[in-house]
């Protein structure tokens, strides 16, 4: 016996436009949430602290800027993996959570770079750690532009969301 219904959603109907912006539509708020709140704590921060701190685990026989930069390469390589892994595979919705995460750990690290010179962030090792970013923009003689670095993160993060939520039209399936 056939089936009545067609559960795969197909064509150009409203349907399935609906089916395909629906990732976008529940993101959209999220990444608006984020950039309006750039700098506040979060629930996801949690697991990103852990990434970040593997970054250093893993890149610590590169050398002490290496290893100083590593923290943050890690919160960009793990949702670019990630992202790459879902686009590989012609997931989108997967790909679009990558991104969405991408987009917000390059807020967090704008809020980091931000931070080297003031250093008003609480550190995981409190007193007896160095600021990442305060030694990176230090060590390359670019201390005083820790905001402008800041920024150049956020915007990244902006362009981001941006690729985020205008997926489906890249990605046709």
């Amino acid at each position: 016996m056939k089936a009545v219904f067609n559960t795969k959603v197909q064509g150009p109907g409203w349907v399935y436009q609906l089916k395909r912006w629906m990732p976008t539509i529940i993101m959209l708020p999220i990444m608006i949430w984020l950039i309006m709140n750039r700098g506040r704590y979060s629930w996801i921060d949690n697991a990103d602290l852990v990434i970040h701190e593997a970054g250093h685990f893993f890149f610590t026989l590169f050398g002490k800027f290496i290893y100083t930069l590593g923290g943050s390469l890690m919160q960009v390589f793990l949702p670019s993996l990630i992202t790459w892994y879902f686009w590989k595979n012609s997931y989108r919705t997967g790909a679009q959570v990558g991104l969405l995460w991408l987009g917000q750990n390059l807020i967090n690290i704008s809020v980091y770079a931000s931070d080297a010179q003031a250093q008003t962030l609480p550190l995981l090792g409190g007193n007896e750690v160095y600021h990442d970013w305060n030694y990176l923009l230090g060590t390359t003689n670019l201390l005083q532009y820790d905001a402008e670095v800041g920024y150049i993160f956020f915007g990244a993060a902006i362009i981001i969301f941006l690729i985020t939520a205008l997926l489906p039209l890249i990605f046709q399936e």
